[in-house]
């Protein structure tokens, strides 16, 4: 099923203008016509034939210039726009074919996690296979807030210490004390200890995200159920749906900076988020949270849409409920696969033609693509950036198209989902070998952060 769920950069076709056309020359009333002799006809047939042989030049340097512009221009400036069959791909576009093996991934220095019932941090250092449980001595929120970070959460709700004669310890748990002399999270930071001295350890709780009440299961392509993606909103301008965008708290949501780029000049108080939203047709003038402040990435680029995200803090914050809730950023270092069964959805166009957007969310699976096959010649040859992934179908079977701009791409990890892209740009829509591309979140987990920090 086509879901034509980025704003794709349409490819436009510049024509030169054609000039006049070869001039007529036609007797004047009063010119005396005189007998032409033979020597006279042929040069009048060889000035002739010069004349076209120079059209024919000019013509063919015309259509050699736009076969350069078209074949040579740089890949960050436009795609091409043509597309290319699976069966069709040329013998030199070897590097679509051979995609660069799965690296094992390697042991994180220090991990953390925290348990569901007390919310007991838990860390697990180097090579070790076990969890120590952290010791309260040296503990601060600040730190609190830091783990949550680095566990894909926008926020800390509360950290305590818990008194370890009020839990229950298998004889053989282990603890981790926070050398007070080292700063930051490296290995050496954390000592493994018997027992705490203190006698209690960290509990700590992050804010919530990644879950999905309500949630029920429906074939890619379909109509989505209501708190089906608690996280999608829809960005308004006077009531009016311009962009999807993610929940990441009460008060920010996260969307493409090009959505935002294109009506810079806009008041601020016609901008609005909509959330819990199935049908854009409930939608009601005034309704929905005002935007207080758009931040749009400081590198965004017009020209190759590099560093497409921008952030909205809303003037009053969001009420969670079933259908509403905050989506979780991917945890420090965290890198899907490619082949990874992620998700997008919008209310974007349906067809290709761009005639016909959906009253209903919209949404479908979205597998993650290599960035080495999206850059091959086959594909996008060389546009995508670091900032950037790819996700969806060589085939065309399935894409997002325009309206769906700015809406997340969400991957699966265990339990949770967590934001991995932001629907961003692509070459037309559902086009054969051109499948979406997506700010990558990963990128910019600091700049969220420290411009989400800065602001409270």
């Amino acid at each position: 099923t086509s879901l034509m769920l980025a704003d794709h950069v349409p490819v436009e076709a510049q024509y030169a203008e054609e000039g006049p056309g070869p001039g007529i020359f036609t007797a004047e009333p009063g010119d005396q016509q005189q007998p032409v002799s033979q020597a006279g006809r042929w040069c009048s047939v060889r000035r002739g034939c010069a004349m076209l042989g120079a059209l024919g030049l000019l013509a063919g340097v015309g259509v050699g210039s736009w076969l350069i512009v078209l074949y040579l221009w740089p890949a960050a400036s436009q795609p091409v726009s043509r597309t290319l069959q699976d069966e069709e791909m040329p013998l030199g576009c070897s590097e679509a074919s051979s995609e660069e093996a799965l690296l094992p991934a390697l042991p994180r220095p220090v991990s953390f996690r925290t348990d569901r019932q007390g919310f007991l941090l838990e860390v697990r250092v180097g090579a070790r296979s076990d969890w120590l449980l952290v010791c309260h001595e040296g503990w601060s929120p600040a730190l609190g807030l830091r783990v949550c970070r680095s566990l894909g959460h926008l926020r800390l709700t509360y950290d305590k210490g818990v008194n370890l004669t009020d839990i229950e310890l298998n004889s053989s748990q282990e603890f981790a004390q926070l050398s007070p002399r080292l700063g930051g999270f490296q290995e050496e930071v954390w000592q493994p200890r018997n027992n705490c001295t203190s006698g209690q350890v960290v509990s700590l709780k992050c804010s919530e995200c990644g879950a999905r009440p309500l949630a029920s299961r429906i074939v890619g392509g379909q109509a989505a159920a209501p708190g089906r993606w608690p996280w999608h909103a829809s960005v308004t301008l006077d009531s009016r749906h311009t962009c999807g965008a993610s929940v990441l708290s009460p008060h920010w949501v996260v969307t493409a900076a090009h959505c935002m780029y294109s009506f810079r000049l806009s008041r601020l108080s016609s901008w609005r988020v909509h959330t819990g939203l199935v049908s854009h047709s409930a939608i009601r003038p005034h309704q929905g949270a005002v935007v207080e402040k758009i931040i749009p990435h400081p590198f965004y680029s017009t020209r190759n849409h590099d560093y497409d995200v921008a952030l909205l803090r809303l003037r009053t914050p969001l009420s969670f409920s079933d259908s509403v809730g905050a989506v979780c950023l991917p945890a420090e270092e965290q890198h899907f696969p490619r082949g990874s069964q992620c998700w997008v959805s919008g209310w974007g166009h349906t067809d290709p033609s761009h005639t016909h957007s959906s009253d209903m969310l919209r949404d479908m699976v979205a597998p993650l693509l290599s960035t080495q096959l999206c850059n091959s010649s086959c594909v996008y040859g060389g546009a995508l950036t670091p900032r950037m992934l790819c996700a969806g179908y060589l085939d065309g079977r399935a894409d997002a198209c325009q309206g769906d701009s700015g809406g997340p791409l969400v991957c699966p990890d265990g339990g949770i989902w967590r934001l991995v892209g932001v629907v961003s740009w692509g070459r037309g829509c559902a086009e054969p070998n051109h499948p979406g591309v997506y700010a990558k979140v990963t990128e910019f987990l600091d700049w969220i952060h420290d411009t989400a920090q800065d602001s409270l």
